[in-house]
């Protein structure tokens, strides 16, 4: 057990890897920011399969972009947004968002397997797509990454309030004049910005522990519209830099531990959420409680 625990961990040189990685432990903090605040639309219009699907043809496009030497970051952008678009048309057309997601998704998922067989480079550069990389951010990267921040946040802040009451009602927001049908797309661009900037650091494999897993877990202590995002947020920044943290002292990649520390917040919440639910009274009828999803 010692010798597999020391396999794993080695916070020798802990202090000076750190001063190594601070362009990373920022990219960090700004994935944690955007992914807390779009994680709560995700989970309110039941769209965590889109993610997913996004985040292969994310994986697609920044496989591509290896193989032909150009930039990575704007290979996953371009897949990412393709996927949004793609999957808002087809979707809207159909009114079968998840039959279009389920077959797309693999085939973004086989190019991106397709590409990265054919990359001769370093195997630590496939690796890195699917599940991550913490040493891998450079200035430039850094930058883009604030770029693409900067855009979904003011996006967000942008169409918050309308975007927040299409998700919840959608019927009632659009008789109320609220741009219901024009929103949906606008939401799926700002989502496949915020999949391709998550890609980066924690792998297309296991995006959903940023953009899901921390909104899901707030929407289970508060049904809040001021407290989710709060949460969301503080969460997602909890598992964003403690998972870095962690990873840091170690050999094993980030995403592992980003999904760990989001998991277990999770579980927590729920716990949390059991503990505080008021015991039902018999032959009492139960309460409707206005929630975020």
């Amino acid at each position: 057990m010692t010798i597999a625990w020391e396999k794993v961990f080695d916070f020798s040189d802990y202090s000076a890897l750190l001063a190594l990685v601070h362009n990373s432990l920022y990219a960090g903090a700004l994935l944690g920011l955007v992914g807390g605040l779009v994680g709560v639309f995700i989970v309110a219009r039941d769209l965590p399969f889109a993610v997913h699907g996004i985040a292969e043809l994310s994986f697609a496009g920044a496989a591509f972009a290896l193989l032909v030497g150009v930039n990575v970051v704007l290979g996953s952008l371009v897949g990412s947004v393709l996927a949004a678009v793609l999957f808002g048309v087809l979707g809207n057309r159909a009114r079968e968002h998840n039959s279009a997601i389920g077959v797309l998704m693999p085939f973004g998922l086989g190019l991106g397997v397709l590409f990265l067989a054919l990359y001769s480079g370093r195997a630590a550069n496939k690796f890195g797509l699917l599940t991550g990389q913490i040493v891998a951010v450079d200035n430039p990267q850094l930058i883009s990454l604030a770029v693409l921040s900067t855009v979904v946040l003011v996006a967000l802040l942008v169409v918050w309030r309308p975007l927040l009451f299409a998700s919840l009602d959608p019927e009632v927001a659009a008789a109320r004049g609220v741009p219901v049908r024009l929103l949906s797309p606008v939401f799926m661009l700002v989502l496949g910005l915020a999949v391709a900037m998550s890609v980066q650091i924690v792998g297309a494999l296991l995006v959903l522990a940023l953009l899901v897993t921390p909104a899901a877990a707030a929407t289970r202590v508060s049904s809040s519209p001021f407290v989710v995002p709060l949460l969301s947020t503080a969460f997602a920044l909890t598992s964003m830099i403690g998972g870095m943290l962690l990873a840091l002292g170690s050999s094993v990649p980030i995403s592992p531990y980003v999904t760990t520390v989001s998991f277990t917040i999770y579980l927590v919440c729920r716990v949390v959420a059991r503990v505080r639910r008021p015991p039902a009274r018999p032959g009492a009828p139960r309460a409707v409680v206005a929630e975020v999803v």
